[in-house]
């Protein structure tokens, strides 16, 4: 227990998921565990039992890796072999549904914190996203895995003209939407006040960045959680939507 004490006492987070008022089902799977610094929210797609899956497959592999008396570069490189591993074993679910003429769909979206101290390393496939409000300025740390954003990176196309592709929001990364996977990671170091969050499409899509801003300058991960829930359930919350908050207090 005395390594798990200072990792708690520095973090505090809440977590929540909700169906959204259309959907049948909740493919939203997500991880709050302060104690190990292990936070993360999947969104599955492929649609009933697969979406659902894929996601808890996420959630339940990555909360099992080994934690105690590891770096957190040596728990990185855990999780992203284990995302690598779970990418391949979704691709050969996928052969095998398409061989008997199934919709070969099963996958979903990852975007992960691991901390040790106030060291963070985000890891993200997809389009949930990682945002830090730090000095009440929002930050947008993942970067979509998504059409659009690759024509403006890549075609230098502007933003307004992507968005307006059919298949602006398609994704270009997912685990299972490839045999190959390109996860991205972003290292950074925490700062007394910080507040993180991790969140699925279904809720920052409904938001505008005041919007989050004001929520996630709640005084508790709980409150702000509150807030963000609320204003999007008082909408169309066409989709599921998930969340996880952290705040960071500086030393324990």
């Amino acid at each position: 227990m005395g390594m798990l004490q200072p990792v708690a006492a520095r973090w505090r987070s809440a977590a929540r998921s909700d169906i959204g008022k259309v959907r049948a089902r909740n493919e939203d799977s997500f991880v709050n565990l302060a104690e190990r610094g292990l936070w993360l929210v999947a969104d599955g797609m492929g649609g009933h039992r697969d979406g659902a899956l894929a996601s808890r497959l996420i959630a339940e592999s990555l909360s099992e890796l080994p934690f105690e008396a590891l770096s957190l570069s040596e728990r990185t490189r855990h999780a992203q072999q284990c995302l690598h591993w779970l990418n391949r074993r979704f691709s050969d679910e996928l052969t095998l549904l398409a061989d008997r003429n199934l919709d070969p769909v099963m996958g979903s979206t990852v975007v992960a914190l691991l901390a040790e101290g106030q060291q963070l390393s985000c890891l993200w496939a997809g389009d949930s996203r990682c945002y830090l409000l730090r000095n009440r300025q929002l930050y947008q740390l993942s970067r979509d895995h998504c059409l659009a954003r690759e024509l403006v990176e890549q075609q230098q196309v502007d933003a307004q003209t992507a968005a307006k592709h059919p298949q602006a929001q398609a994704l270009t990364q997912a685990i299972g939407a490839a045999s190959e996977l390109k996860l991205e990671m972003l290292e950074l170091e925490a700062l007394p006040g910080d507040v993180y969050l991790l969140c699925s499409d279904g809720l920052y899509q409904y938001l505008t960045p005041a919007q989050l801003c004001g929520a996630l300058a709640s005084p508790s991960p709980e409150q702000a959680l509150e807030r963000l829930f609320a204003q999007v359930l008082s909408g169309p919350a066409r989709d599921n939507l998930s969340a996880v908050v952290l705040h960071y207090g500086g030393r324990a």
